[in-house]
């Protein structure tokens, strides 16, 4: 063996690019088709053009030639409807009885056209065409109209409407229950503030808590509801605070008051109690 020989067999061999599959069927590739394969001649079908009708057929054919719709040529056009209800017939599609009859009409207006005529007949008589031109006028007119009216944004397809429930708003607010603590803290800033005063005062009164039960009981009986700060002097001073205090703690012992708030941590208001 020469070298040439060993030098070639110790070469390696290039990787060559495979062939594309044109198929995979059942996770395998096929790239060369087999020799028993049979595909059916119905077994693929395309449709190119779709017509709602007789109308809609002659007005594609005129469209597709650029003819004049009211010069049309009626033996070339009947021609290619005629090709085209074969053509449909042959494919075994079930014809409307509305495409027969504008085919009735197309032979019709087409022999009656190849007659012979004098002037003096052809200026009296009405054109054949002219039925089928104001058909085919007014059937332009309602398609055109269709496809601007498929052209504004319609609702649910093109433009979708928000909505959203409102929450429930029916809803009873209960009146918080006032605590004692409540109270205090209350009590301890009208404390608070009657002790600025104290020095102010020469002489104090002696106060009742009797007579201010009284008073109380007075002032509610003006006003349905009264704050609870509001019933404190503060140029009493301590004493008048604690009285004070002392004297609605007994009105509310007796049930003669009773104490409300609309809010937590809001204002407290003194109401007399309805018998």
């Amino acid at each position: 063996m020469d070298d040439a020989a060993v030098s070639a067999s110790e070469t390696p061999s290039r990787p060559t690019q495979g062939e594309m599959p044109f198929a995979i069927v059942h996770g395998k590739a096929y790239t060369q088709l087999p020799q028993d394969l049979y595909i059916p001649p119905d077994a693929l079908e395309v449709f190119l053009e779709a017509f709602e009708g007789p109308l809609d057929l002659l007005l594609y054919l005129i469209r597709r030639q650029n003819i004049d719709i009211l010069d049309i040529n009626v033996s070339e056009i009947t021609s290619q409807y005629m090709a085209y209800v074969e053509l449909m017939d042959a494919n075994q599609f079930e014809l409307a009885a509305e495409y027969l009859v504008m085919a009735a009409m197309l032979a019709e207006i087409k022999s009656r056209m190849l007659l012979p005529r004098s002037s003096e007949e052809a200026e009296e008589e009405e054109d054949p065409r002219a039925s089928l031109i104001r058909r085919l006028q007014e059937y332009e007119r309602f398609k055109q109209a269709a496809e601007d009216l498929n052209g504004i944004p319609r609702v649910g397809r093109d433009v979708f409407q928000a909505s959203a429930q409102a929450p429930d708003r029916s809803l009873t607010r209960l009146d918080p229950d006032v605590e004692l603590q409540e109270l205090l803290l209350a009590l301890s800033e009208v404390l608070r503030r009657a002790d600025m005063f104290e020095s102010h005062h020469v002489s104090k009164e002696k106060l009742s808590t009797r007579e201010r039960m009284a008073q109380v009981l007075d002032r509610l009986a003006h006003h349905h509801f009264v704050p609870f700060v509001s019933l404190f002097k503060v140029e009493e001073g301590r004493l008048g605070v604690v009285v004070t205090f002392l004297a609605v703690m007994e009105l509310i012992k007796e049930s003669l008051v009773e104490i409300v708030q609309s809010e937590s941590f809001g204002p407290i208001h003194v109401k007399a109690r309805m018998q």
